[in-house]
């Protein structure tokens, strides 16, 4: 059974930092195209990071600097450690398997394979 498990959702203060943990069973996160994906309330869920099969990352504009996906393949497991936390980053973080590129990329449609998600609150 195929499953990718978040945790590490948490509420913080802005400025405030957290790392959030993707882990897999059933797939080997070293042969996916891996995206962390942040859906605030009433909104479009959408990519932040990515990290693709061969390592190379994708940030979305607006958490470029402040993100940073990573991935441990002995562990199976991959992060997003996120950085000078801010109230609009507030929402749910999904973690998300792309099986058919190499690149990382930040659209929803690639993505096959999700998991339940993350709760992230950061208050002013």
């Amino acid at each position: 059974q195929i499953q990718l498990v978040e945790s590490g959702g948490d509420s913080v203060q802005a400025g405030g930092s957290l790392r959030l943990s993707c882990a897999a069973s059933g797939i080997f996160v070293g042969a996916f195209s891996m995206g962390w994906f942040h859906q605030a309330p009433g909104k479009e869920r959408e990519g932040v990071a990515a990290i693709g099969r061969g390592g190379g990352t994708a940030y979305k504009e607006s958490v470029k600097g402040r993100f940073t996906v990573s991935r441990d393949n002995d562990l199976n497991t991959v992060y997003l450690i996120m950085n000078n936390l801010k109230p609009e980053d507030t929402g749910m973080y999904y973690c998300a398997a792309d099986e058919l590129r190499d690149y990382p990329s930040l659209k929803r449609i690639d993505f096959g394979i999700w998991g339940q998600g993350t709760h992230v609150t950061v208050s002013p």
